[in-house]
């Protein structure tokens, strides 16, 4: 593992490592319901498990309607009525344009802004608040993760072990390119530009655009910045 990589796992979970460091078993076993140190909970909770299973019913409905044949206002009605119910937060006058499949946890952790797009395939896994600016843009198959895991796999045991949850923020004019993840606590900058493929493993500052596994600044984003694809095309064209 780089140095890199090392560097970001431990900026993006130094409250968890801590945490980790009190009030646990000298052998490291639990048991379900044990207590756990912030930010850790209980994934298998009766109650979390039914509000993760009402929260899929409303999926399977909104889903469905990438097969209506509705016409295009009704259409989008029939949405926003669906995400009203599902998200934490929504701006019904110029409410989200989500293409179906969509799939979150809970989805009552989730807030978005104006006139925000996500393209086909995106995933959230709210264990935690995920909120997301105006104008903001999401390619296809765009993740975005929230809860983690102990690293000790004894700790870890499998499915019957304990989890954390940190929040992610998305600020406004926002743009995450396709296939891109985000990982638990971080925070993109408004402006920013997330490059395809990428993994946002610590926060991405404002107006930069950041691509790579870890993500990594490649430029700065100036005003009127239309990007590489104008000189790319002039250079074609002359």
């Amino acid at each position: 593992m780089s140095k890199e990589v090392e560097a970001a796992i431990g900026s993006m979970s130094k409250e968890v490592e801590a945490a980790t460091t009190s009030k646990l078993p000298v052998d490291g076993s639990l048991k379900q319901g044990d207590p756990v140190p912030e930010p850790y909970y209980w994934p298998l909770d009766e109650k979390l498990f039914e509000q993760r299973r009402a929260a899929r019913d409303k999926l399977r409905r909104y889903n469905l309607t990438g097969l209506s044949s509705l016409p295009t206002t009704e259409l989008e009605a029939e949405r926003t009525v669906i995400l009203r119910e599902l998200l934490g937060k929504i701006n019904p006058e110029r409410p989200p344009f989500i293409e179906p499949p969509f799939q979150c946890d809970y989805g009552f952790n989730i807030e978005v802004g104006a006139d925000f797009y996500m393209n086909f395939g995106c995933v959230i896994l709210d264990c935690a608040k995920v909120t997301i600016g105006d104008n903001v843009l999401f390619g296809p198959n765009v993740q975005i993760y929230c809860p983690g895991h102990p690293l000790d796999p004894v700790l870890r045991n499998g499915l019957n072990g304990p989890e954390y949850a940190l929040p992610v923020t998305i600020g406004n004019d926002v743009w995450v390119g396709g296939g891109a993840i985000l990982l638990p606590g971080v925070t993109v900058g408004d402006g920013a530009v997330v490059g395809a493929g990428s993994v946002v493993t610590k926060d991405v500052p404002p107006m930069v655009v950041v691509a790579g596994n870890p993500a990594k600044v490649v430029r700065q984003i100036e005003k009127g910045d239309w990007g590489s694809v104008v000189s790319r095309r002039k250079n074609v064209t002359t």
